[in-house]
């Protein structure tokens, strides 16, 4: 037998069209109270719907489906804060500037960073990935030399393996040196896909 809140069952018998009003005043009222650290969104694209977290900094985290949008808001909380909220217009730009990428209007994305998921050698790694030209690709080792670790060839993979913006940073344009694929935390259809879109530009 299951005994449902009362309070639960009244939340889920209100107007959708009310509950999102009442989801955006508390949206508001977070940011006007300075209590709001990490917004999110989730957005649907080509390669599956992406959840996007930011902070006052700037896009903070980029996921795949495939990652768990659960269990990543969990390990921002954890790594970050635990004051997370969905607040779609703090993304919007973010949503925005995807939709123009994936139609094939744009080219770069022009969005602030936050960067602090990332440190050290995988951070220098993850600096480069934007130099490498739309439609352009790199190997694993040309990464590493142009960062100025030509041996570091497997912690370029590593780096490009757990790139918390994924798409935004480019990490899909490196490829190993026989030219094929190598992993990808999106996986190798969405690999495919975003290299496709870029080399029909």
């Amino acid at each position: 037998m299951t005994v449902q809140d009362p309070a639960l069952a009244s939340l889920a018998a209100l107007d959708p069209a009310l509950l999102d009003r009442l989801h955006r005043r508390l949206e508001t009222a977070a940011a006007e109270a300075g209590s709001l650290d990490i917004a999110y969104t989730v957005t649907g694209t080509p390669v599956g719907e992406l959840l996007l977290a930011a902070t006052g900094r700037g896009l903070l985290r980029v996921a795949f489906e495939g990652e768990d949008h659960d269990a990543v808001l969990a390990a921002l909380a954890r790594s970050v804060s635990p004051r997370i909220l969905r607040a779609p217009a703090r993304l919007a730009g973010a949503v925005r500037q995807l939709e123009e990428y994936f139609a094939g209007a744009r080219r770069s994305f022009d969005l602030p960073l936050d960067r602090r998921l990332s440190k050290g050698f995988r951070l220098s790694v993850l600096e480069h990935l934007p130099e490498i030209a739309y439609g352009r690709t790199e190997s694993y080792a040309q990464v590493a030399a142009a960062v100025g670790s030509p041996k570091a060839v497997r912690a370029v993979g590593t780096a490009c393996a757990t790139n918390p913006l994924p798409v935004v940073v480019p990490c899909h344009r490196v490829l190993r040196s026989d030219g094929s694929y190598g992993g990808y935390l999106g996986g190798p259809a969405a690999k495919a896909y975003l290299l496709g879109l870029e080399a029909a530009a």
